[in-house]
């Protein structure tokens, strides 16, 4: 790959040993019950810069980071056990940082058995109506309307246990959110918030800065595949041709979609190469990709991205439907993390595990925001291809 000097001496190594990464910034992608790679490390991967990035943003203590990380660790390898485990009244779990562990929630019909075998591994229990079953079959149901514009986005939520609809401030309204509500409340338990203002993606016209450009649109790198590295779909075609920061060929986009999906992948060639790495921007160190486990709801996420660099936050809600002005978008992830133009496309990632590519949101990174990822085990089973691991 072509690149600027300045890369870590980690970064080189992983390329000698591994032999790829792309340039530019990265953005993510979505999935929901695709094969991951091997979970992580057995230490919890906290340097310097990473809890700096924590303490900013999400208001913690180096020492609080270093804890929440252990947690989350154990929370992500609990989850699909407690899935097992609560069988047909599984009615959803997610991180709790206020105690620090897995909260499952299961239905009235969970036997004394179940729940005993829930805390004996480490999980709290809180008993809900819904199962997640029931809650995906009203989720889906709302995902066959017609949405109008001031709808910003819903998915299930396993904490109020309903279907959340968002609405954006002030249209609540208007007839055809109205109705548009009317008919979400007939598929399921529905539950009506209120966000400031409705998603919009994150690509952006031809700046200077770190990134790979299509014609006139810059995008951020997402993560490193055998073969190319995979980003937003709204940020090139199939076919479109890709250039990288110094505005040399890297290759093109084997593979698109958007709206309905925004995930995208690119192929490397050309004197470009890759390595399973994620760019700290000098924040934290550059990030070395061990896995692909899916964090829980509640856990804390990173991003990085050609504009904004390096941000965290944490994960709101799974399976979200987004609705962009271009159409509809589902099974993606939102997040407290903040993101602005430019930085589609970039990798979402928790400890040293991808989590998936920038998709769009609101806000910025002055005032905050939310921001969507698509989940990366969704594109690269949707694709057949194999993240690169360190």
């Amino acid at each position: 790959m072509r690149r600027r000097t300045g890369l870590t001496r980690a970064v080189l190594a992983a390329a000698l040993l591994i032999g790829s990464f792309t340039a530019a910034g990265t953005l993510p992608a979505s999935a929901h019950d695709a094969p991951a790679t091997a979970g992580g490390t057995d230490e919890a991967p906290a340097s310097p810069g990473l809890l700096r990035a924590m303490q900013r943003d999400l208001g913690l203590t180096p020492a609080e980071a270093e804890d929440r990380l252990a947690a989350e660790r154990e929370a992500t390898a609990l989850a699909p056990k407690a899935r097992k485990a609560a069988g047909s009244a599984y009615g959803g779990s997610w991180f709790d940082a206020g105690n620090g562990k897995l909260t499952v929630a299961v239905t009235p019909d969970a036997d004394a058995t179940t729940v005993r075998t829930l805390r004996d591994s480490g999980a709290a229990v809180r008993t809900v109506a819904h199962t997640e079953r029931q809650l995906d079959a009203a989720k889906s149901r709302l995902d066959r309307l017609d949405a109008p514009a001031g709808v910003a986005s819903w998915s299930v939520d396993p904490v109020a246990n309903s279907v959340v609809v968002n609405v954006v401030d002030g249209r609540r309204a208007d007839n055809d959110v109205r109705a548009f509500v009317g008919k979400a409340r007939e598929a399921g338990p529905v539950t009506v918030r209120t966000v400031r203002t409705a998603p919009s993606t994150f690509a952006a016209g031809t700046v200077g800065g770190d990134p790979y450009y299509t014609g006139n649109v810059r995008c951020s790198i997402g993560f490193s595949v055998h073969g190319g590295f995979v980003t937003a779909g709204h940020c090139g075609g199939a076919g479109q041709q890709v250039r990288g920061w110094d505005g040399s060929y890297i290759g093109n986009f084997q593979g698109s979609s958007f709206p309905d999906n925004d995930y995208a992948w690119v192929n490397v060639g050309s004197g470009w190469w890759t390595v399973p790495v994620v760019l700290g921007w000098g924040t934290v160190p550059d990030q070395l990709v061990r896995g692909s486990t899916e964090a829980p709801v509640g856990a804390s996420i990173c991003r990085s991205g050609s504009t904004t660099r390096w941000h965290c936050g944490r994960v709101l809600a799974k399976n979200e439907t987004v609705n962009y002005s271009q159409g509809a978008v589902h099974q993606m992830t939102k997040t407290s993390v903040c993101a602005e133009g430019g930085d589609s496309g970039g990798s979402f990632i928790s400890g040293d595990q991808a989590q998936g590519v920038t998709s769009g949101g609101w806000g910025n990174c002055s005032g905050g925001g939310e921001t969507w990822f698509q989940p990366v085990n969704e594109i690269l089973n949707r694709y057949g291809l194999t993240l690169h691991t360190a």
